[in-house]
């Protein structure tokens, strides 16, 4: 049953994205942009789906645990996360969820994108 809430909810989300921003949708109200270090060090900005994170589970399996609940708080990097299983890594480890080699799965926002909470769909 909660793959089918899950699908719904994704279907409504694409649903409403494409006919808001199109298809240059880069994250849906209440995802979060963090891009203090991305383009810094050549990246696009990373859009966390933390709308269907927090679908799945509850608030208490990440926060205040693996991520402080403020934006901005948290000193994320690849290192961290890869190397020393810390922040995303905690799950994203090939082992409870799929291992973060795939740039473009996280690393998906576009230019310009300030670090914060998506307020609408961006363009």
């Amino acid at each position: 049953m909660k793959s089918v809430r899950i699908g719904i909810i994704l279907g409504l989300g694409l649903l409403l994205a494409y006919f808001w921003g199109g298809d240059k949708v880069s994250g849906y109200y209440g995802d979060m942009v963090l891009n203090s270090k991305a383009e810094k060090r050549g990246m696009p900005p990373v859009v966390f789906p933390h709308w269907y994170h927090r679908a799945e589970f509850k608030c208490k399996v990440c926060h205040p645990a693996i991520f402080e609940m403020r934006a901005g708080s948290n000193d994320i990097d690849m290192k961290k996360i890869i190397v020393d299983g810390q922040f995303c890594g905690k799950c994203h480890n090939g082992t409870i969820s799929w291992k973060p080699i795939e740039c473009a799965r996280c690393h998906s926002g576009t230019p310009g994108m300030t670090t914060g909470v998506l307020e609408g769909f961006p363009k």
